[in-house]
């Protein structure tokens, strides 16, 4: 059973970084595919960026495309995503999420979930 748990969030002015972190027990997340996804209040969760460390693979949204790096650190078994040019509309609760394989990444069809890290934008 993997365990995830996001940090890194918080309050920002609009054009700052943040590096969100999502720190795993229970599984080596480098033999999963990780996701970040996000929900807005009154909106549905939406896919932000996934790794597939063992494969080298990394995907975005075109929201954050440019904006964003997803990485992972397999010392330290932690995903991050690294969000620079923070606007207004990037203000949600940040999930990280886990699978087992490279299939529909951008659903919300993951196996495992954190409880998720709240970032709120001002401008």
């Amino acid at each position: 059973q993997v365990q995830l748990v996001e940090s890194g969030g918080g309050l920002v002015q609009a054009g700052a970084s943040l590096r969100l972190s999502c720190a795993a027990s229970g599984g080596t997340l480098s033999t999963y595919v990780m996701g970040w996804f996000r929900q807005a209040p009154g909106k549905e969760r939406e896919f932000v960026a996934v790794i597939y460390y063992s494969k080298g693979w990394t995907y975005y949204a075109d929201s954050v495309k440019g904006r964003s790096t997803i990485s992972l650190d397999n010392a330290k078994n932690t995903v991050y995503l690294q969000m620079n040019s923070l606007k207004p509309e990037d203000t949600a609760v940040y999930y990280c999420a886990a699978k087992r394989t490279w299939t529909q990444v951008r659903t919300v069809w993951y196996d495992y979930w954190g409880q998720g890290t709240q970032v709120t934008v001002s401008s």
